[in-house]
């Protein structure tokens, strides 16, 4: 028998992580366990303890009784966004593989995984082509003033002069720097290229000759190169300790004064005092960014004051087939990975 534990929440559900994993390729019979984790909540209400979990890791979470009895015997843990705790992954002895259907995986104490021999972590980006989407559309709405415009135009104002107007140009003049390159950055360069542009990127794991192999127009370039180069930078990151606060003043000061900045990424990965003073001074000509240090925005956010910043509210990601079908993604990616073992 395969002893397999789900745990759902309000955003997916046990009962839907539950089919997932009747799909899965493994040996029958399935003994398949199903909890839901903070099931009361709201959505909006749940919104909160994300915050907490992607802020704080998955420790300080309590998890029922139920649950870590029926870890002691799983084979396979799936989740959503319920936390993976050291406390859990100690009593899970026979655990071989944990599936995730998200890309990032603050929820997972990843330092114990390590330490776990045979077992590994399966994920997926539920989201990729949301995000995508998303970025491109706040290049286009920062770069050309479109969110800028429509903001001024509600409050019964008629702009035609804008802070970047010395740099004002078409798009497709822009040479577009890419900072890490996942699934998420591979589909922005994708789309980009096809819409003619010049894209550059930097990851550190990847190499020239793959990405020309894969059929990818990019140029590979030094992280400097990428801030001095570009026209627009956009930001593709998780949060690790080596990313956390990797775009400060030192990168920032390469960029051209007539240079934006895209994050829908992470905020940590820009300082953010050094983001802000590198705005209120007009080092470059403006940003976008999905993402903020504390949300929801405080009336005090010093980014509220400048007008050369377009902020949205980390939605990036929030369409209704990403979340609905990440269990069926997560099926497909374990599916692949029980195929070759």
């Amino acid at each position: 028998m395969t002893n397999i534990v789900v745990i759902g929440d309000p955003f997916v559900p046990a009962k839907n992580l539950a089919l997932a994993a009747k799909g899965l390729i493994l040996e029958q019979p399935l003994n398949i366990q199903m909890f839901d984790w903070y099931a009361e909540k709201s959505r909006s209400e749940f919104r909160e303890i994300i915050k907490i979990l992607e802020h704080d890791g998955p420790n300080d979470f309590e998890l029922s009784t139920d649950i870590l009895t029926a870890m002691e015997t799983a084979d396979y843990l799936l989740v959503h966004l319920a936390p993976v705790s050291r406390n859990l992954l100690t009593r899970a002895r026979n655990l071989k593989i944990i599936g995730t259907c998200r890309g990032g995986l603050e929820h997972i104490d990843l330092a114990t995984v390590k330490e776990m021999t045979n077992l590994s972590v399966i994920n997926v980006i539920r989201n990729a082509e949301p995000v995508a989407d998303f970025t491109i559309g706040l290049m286009y709405a920062t770069v050309r003033n479109i969110a800028t415009s429509a903001i001024q135009v509600k409050n019964g104002k008629w702009p035609q002069n804008f802070p970047n107007d010395a740099y004002k140009t078409s798009f497709s003049n822009q040479k577009i720097g890419l900072v890490g390159l996942g699934h998420i950055g591979k589909i922005v360069a994708k789309r980009l290229t096809a819409l003619g542009l010049e894209v550059s990127a930097y990851d550190a794991f990847i190499d020239q000759k793959t990405l020309n192999q894969e059929g990818y127009q990019i140029k590979l370039k030094s992280l400097k190169e990428i801030f001095s180069d570009s026209d627009v930078v956009s930001l593709h990151l998780r949060v690790v300790p080596e990313t956390k606060n990797l775009v400060d003043q030192s990168l920032l000061k390469l960029m051209k004064p007539s240079a934006y900045l895209i994050n829908t990424a992470r905020p940590d990965i820009i300082n953010q005092a050094d983001f802000v003073e590198c705005l209120r001074n007009k080092q470059i000509a403006g940003a976008g960014i999905d993402v903020l240090w504390e949300e929801p925005i405080r009336l005090q956010e010093p980014l509220l004051e400048l007008d050369n910043v377009v902020i949205t509210s980390h939605i990036a990601g929030d369409t209704i087939d990403a979340i609905e079908r990440s269990p069926q993604l997560l099926q497909a990616e374990m599916n692949k990975v029980l195929q070759k073992a």
